[in-house]
């Protein structure tokens, strides 16, 4: 009688578990309060021992306010008009700049892959991220708006508690910018150029230095999408009436809309490393 050697079968596997790549990467994780302040408790250490770059985050806005108050010394109405719109407009751009190169870092250095393989989720990232540099962004808005109006002699209606509100608004809006595109750079470079791109376009058409119903109609309509342009409407509500409108209710709620959107669509977009 003849016999047959059948072959023995592997055990039918999932490819998951066989697959170190598809094994490796984690699920979705739910957003952790305890997370996302571990998160931000270690970006603010790291600050504390880079003074140049606090410097750069508390020093920079107040130089330049300072030195715009003094370039229009002869001309205190020129102050008050533009000086309310910068106030805003400095903290974004600062905040823009170091947010994006620090996310970088981290990225390029292969930190943020460490951090991504711990129980840690994007969404936990980009909100410790968020609220670190949101409290700095507090001490910014703080030192900024308090020097403007009781130092330099900023001509308010409103009550300064607003112009600090948009402020700080502002802040966040740059920190939510510089999340999003550092997931597009591949550099620190890189990530300087996209200022270019992001904020001066914005500062052109944001009514600084024109009417934004002035403009032509095409980049009056472009204005009417980006964040600055009511960031600015902010400030001048602020600076022409003594009570809260409904037009600077609208412009912060915008702000801080977009300022929302924009770290989500960081977290979506955030790679673990540079390729």
């Amino acid at each position: 009688m003849s016999s047959t050697n059948t072959p023995q079968q592997a055990p039918a596997t999932p490819q998951a578990a066989t697959d170190p790549q598809t094994h490796a990467q984690p699920g979705p994780r739910a957003l952790s309060p305890a997370r996302t302040l571990a998160t931000a408790a270690r970006v603010l250490r790291q600050l504390t021992h880079d003074p140049r770059t606090v410097a750069l985050l508390l020093l920079i806005p107040v130089v330049m306010i300072t030195l715009l108050r003094y370039v229009f010394d002869g001309s205190p109405r020129t102050f008050d008009a533009i000086g309310a719109s910068l106030l805003g407009i400095f903290p974004l751009i600062t905040m823009f700049l170091v947010t994006s190169i620090a996310t970088l870092r981290e990225r390029t250095s292969g930190t943020l892959e460490r951090l991504l393989a711990m129980p840690l989720g994007k969404g936990d990232l980009i909100a410790g991220y968020a609220l670190a540099f949101g409290a700095v962004a507090i001490l910014q808005s703080l030192l900024a708006t308090a020097l403007s109006v009781w130092v330099l002699g900023l001509d308010v209606v409103g009550s300064p508690w607003l112009l600090l509100l948009v402020a700080l608004l502002d802040a966040l809006l740059g920190t939510a910018l510089g999340l999003f595109v550092s997931a597009f750079a591949a550099s620190e470079f890189q990530a300087v150029q996209f200022m270019p791109a992001v904020i001066f376009p914005q500062l052109l058409l944001c009514g600084l230095f024109i009417a934004r119903d002035r403009m032509a109609p095409v980049l009056e309509a472009i204005s009417n999408v980006l964040p600055m342009s009511y960031a600015v409407d902010g400030m001048n509500e602020v600076l022409h009436h003594t009570d809260v409108t409904g037009n600077f209710v609208r412009d912060v709620l915008i702000v801080a809309g977009c300022a929302f959107l924009v770290l989500t669509l960081g977290a979506a977009t955030l790679r673990r490393r540079t390729a």
